[in-house]
């Protein structure tokens, strides 16, 4: 990866942006910062109002693993496009949602966990899509995290689990991931390419999708191993490269 403020990352920003790509944002780590907790998360006002005026000029779209319901109220602006549940949730897929009684099977050990996971810091959020285990509030987090890895060591068939900042996380296999959602939601708004920025593991899957023509930027230089072709180095650099992609869209 390479630093996105530099010559090469800015020539690549301009040449994308004459395409009028469809703008699609991770939430939590990029529009939004980490916070303790995740129910506090929201896009600031100078970011929403950015976000607002660059959604007047290409479609925007957010690819988060939270629920449509959650992380529409945390937004400040309405973008063309929201897709939860790290891809499985698409509130314009007209095709019947992936059922999984495997997730359900796992619910039900979850529920007979509960009081483990609780004592041990570990909070169970349910988004019908997807399962998540948070422990970024436990006083030991070694101790949380060692809870919910002896719970999914064995897990129910079809499913699969990936980390996070102190969240780990259950997705049945056959549902779509960010990857999938963002090439469909390109084909959907009929751009040429597309702009993707996400700071996760499973932001990774669109990373690997993107071809050569895309833009893909990553928050954090800690993943030596990321598929991003360039990076920002924080939440706090992402307002400075909303305002490039808008003073590239302003010039005739």
């Amino acid at each position: 990866m390479k630093h996105l403020f530099t010559p090469p990352g800015e020539l690549a920003l301009s040449t994308v942006m004459a395409m009028r790509p469809l703008l699609a944002f991770d939430f939590d780590g990029t529009l939004a910062p980490i916070v303790a907790r995740p129910d506090d998360a929201r896009v600031s006002a100078a970011i929403a109002q950015q976000l607002r005026q660059l959604a007047h000029l290409c479609p925007v779209a957010i690819v988060t693993g939270r629920s449509v319901a959650d992380v529409a109220p945390r937004l400040g602006f309405e973008p063309h496009y929201v897709v939860g549940n790290h891809g499985a949730e698409d509130p314009l897929d007209t095709t019947p949602p992936h059922a999984s009684p495997s997730l359900d099977a796992l619910r039900m050990r979850l529920a007979a966990a509960g009081p483990v996971l609780a004592a041990a810091g570990v909070s169970i959020e349910d988004k019908r899509y997807s399962l998540a285990l948070h422990y970024r509030l436990a006083r030991d987090r070694d101790a949380a995290q060692a809870a919910i890895d002896a719970l999914l060591h064995t897990i129910e068939p079809g499913l699969a689990t990936f980390g996070g900042k102190c969240v780990v996380n259950v997705v049945d296999t056959l549902a779509p991931d960010k990857g999938d959602a963002v090439v469909r939601l390109v084909e959907r708004s009929r751009s040429a390419a597309a702009v993707f920025v996400g700071d996760d593991v499973n932001d990774e899957s669109v990373f690997v999708r993107a071809p050569p023509h895309w833009l893909t930027v990553r928050i954090g230089r800690d993943d030596p191993r990321s598929r991003a072709a360039y990076f920002l180095d924080g939440h706090a650099e992402v307002a400075l490269f909303l305002g490039m992609m808008l003073n590239v869209l302003s010039v005739p």
